[in-house]
């Protein structure tokens, strides 16, 4: 069983890393607005297959190392912690820059298949083979059956991820003009920056005074 404070920080760390808008949000608002809202919510359900595929791979994967070597698992989980701190102060860098962000939608194919195109955005995109192999293992107890919590990880992402993807359907150009506002978006990047940084601090400080 996962630790209710671990899954409540990954909580917020998936759905913000979700509200922020990357490749696969911006994909699916986009096919709303070209498409309709029945493509936006076809695209966001291929593409939550898509990062099936990658948890799939994720939960056999880290499963393996975290029996066979447990402290390069540990190691791992480290080393995931220093990337979801690089991510926060990469969001409070960001935020002295906003008069330069211009959002550029993902994934443009008015005549193409929004359900494959959605599979495809999802498998086809490097962040998540990052984002399963570096911001999972501090999420997760080695002492506890890895599948299991793996699961139940991917349950929560995958709940998630729908809800935020539903609100950039129906509210996509709101938001849209929200995230592109400078003013905005600098104090978005700083709070989402500030949260990062305290999340990887009291995951370390909670690795830290863990037994191996």
């Amino acid at each position: 069983m996962i630790d209710p404070e671990k899954l409540a920080a990954f909580m917020l760390v998936t759905t913000t890393t979700s509200l922020v808008p990357g490749q696969s949000m911006l994909f699916v608002m986009g096919q709303a607005l070209w498409r309709g809202t029945r493509a936006g919510y076809v695209a966001l359900l291929g593409m939550q297959i898509g990062y099936l595929v990658w948890w799939a791979l994720a939960a056999f994967g880290l499963g393996t190392l975290a029996r066979a070597f447990p402290m390069a698992f540990r190691l791992l989980a480290v080393l995931g912690i220093g990337y979801l701190a690089w991510l926060g102060l990469k969001a409070i860098r960001h935020s002295f820059h906003t008069d330069e962000h211009r959002q550029e939608a993902a994934g443009q194919a008015p005549d193409g298949n929004p359900f494959r195109d959605g599979v495809v955005v999802a498998i086809g995109n490097p962040k998540s083979l990052i984002y399963m192999v570096a911001l999972i293992p501090p999420f997760i107890d080695a002492a506890q059956p890895i599948t299991g919590q793996i699961v139940t990880l991917a349950l929560v992402a995958l709940v998630l991820d729908l809800l935020v993807g539903t609100l950039y359907i129906l509210t996509g150009r709101s938001l849209a003009k929200t995230m592109d506002n400078p003013a905005m978006r600098r104090w978005i990047d700083r709070g989402v920056g500030t949260a990062f940084l305290l999340i990887a601090g009291l995951i370390l400080l909670d690795l830290l005074t863990t037994p191996v």
